[in-house]
């Protein structure tokens, strides 16, 4: 089943598992540009590269989480797909916790 079939076959009303998965991730995403913003911030006041890789490691994060949330929605959380979506969501919130991890080393 290709990527068209699986969005075709989504249900249209989400059940309330679906509805407080979407809440959440929304919320972390919102509370991640947050931080991705003050990150930027203190980069422009104080000039510190480490600032820069704690927006990138934030970054990362929300747009794992953030794919994963609308690709499970495309795909109606078909459970053939579940491994996927947990790679790649997996993949990207653990580089970015590497960035996170690497500005806090390399902080002058």
């Amino acid at each position: 089943m290709d990527l068209r079939q699986a969005a075709c076959k989504h249900k249209a009303v989400p059940t309330i598992l679906e509805l407080l998965y979407a809440i959440t991730t929304l919320i972390f995403v919102v509370a991640g540009l947050t931080m991705v913003g003050m990150a930027i911030r203190a980069y422009v006041q104080t000039a510190r590269t480490a600032m820069l890789h704690l927006s990138l490691g934030f970054s990362l994060a929300v747009a794992g989480a953030a794919a994963t949330m609308i690709s499970a929605f495309l795909l109606g959380f078909d459970g053939s797909y579940i491994e996927s979506l947990l790679l790649v969501n997996s993949g990207f919130t653990t580089f970015g916790f590497l960035f996170v991890m690497y500005s806090l080393v390399t902080y002058e």
